[in-house]
């Protein structure tokens, strides 16, 4: 791993993370929606006065990912677990960045009339087209984080990494499996469960980890000078 290589993969991928947790701005921006109870994406909604700010955020840390990610599958040192790991990550930074052009139409959770066109198949395509490309954002960014902790403890890479990683990746497992139930029980009519909980604390891990993996990164890069 040379170090003129290394950086920019820790840059590109530490700037994704900052963009990834623009979210919370929400704290502050007063958008009017249920941080426990609403999506994440319903920050973005094309209904939503703030919504052009969250999309753009939302572009902005997919390709910042990706390319970090493209970056270090052409220049980092290749093993099956690194490739597969970073791999990964280009699929989420992919499907993160198509995810903010195929913004809701409105806010389902909060707007019984928006949740009933939904149900009912008379929501813009991109309904369907955001749940495909949200699915395969955290499917990548599933595999990116458990595949390159493995590569950090199996290989000797990244002790940062190494040793925060698996607890990271339990806590990410935990939060997926509580968004994917509540997201059930929501379709299904039975409330919320505090999806929107469960989801923004999923999104955080996911940047959690990405700034963890961008400073194991860096020094690394460091220590080979």
């Amino acid at each position: 791993m040379s170090r003129t290589g290394a950086r920019p993969v820790a840059l590109l991928t530490a700037l994704g993370a900052l963009a990834y947790t623009a979210w919370v701005l929400e704290v502050v921006a007063g958008t009017g929606l249920d941080p426990v109870q609403t999506y994440v994406s319903e920050l973005a909604a094309a209904d939503q006065p703030l919504g052009g700010l969250f999309r753009a955020t939302d572009l902005a840390a997919g390709l910042l990912v990706l390319a970090g990610a493209v970056w270090a599958l052409a220049v980092l040192d290749r093993r099956p677990w690194s490739v597969a790991g970073w791999a990964g990550l280009a699929l989420f930074g992919a499907a993160t960045a198509a995810d903010s052009r195929l913004p809701l139409s409105c806010k389902p959770t909060v707007d019984p009339e928006c949740a009933a066109r939904e149900t009912a198949g008379l929501v813009p395509a991109t309904h369907t087209a955001h749940a495909v490309s949200s699915s395969l954002a955290i499917t990548g960014a599933l595999v990116g984080i458990v595949a390159l902790t493995v590569a950090a403890r199996r290989y000797g890479w990244w002790p940062p990494l190494a040793r925060t990683g698996p607890a990271l990746v339990v806590l990410e497992l935990l939060a997926t499996a509580w968004t994917l139930a509540a997201v059930a029980a929501f379709q299904a009519g039975r409330g919320t469960w505090s999806l929107g909980a469960g989801q923004r604390l999923q999104v955080l891990l996911v940047a959690g980890w990405l700034a963890v993996l961008a400073v194991s990164v860096a020094r690394a890069a460091r220590e080979r000078r």
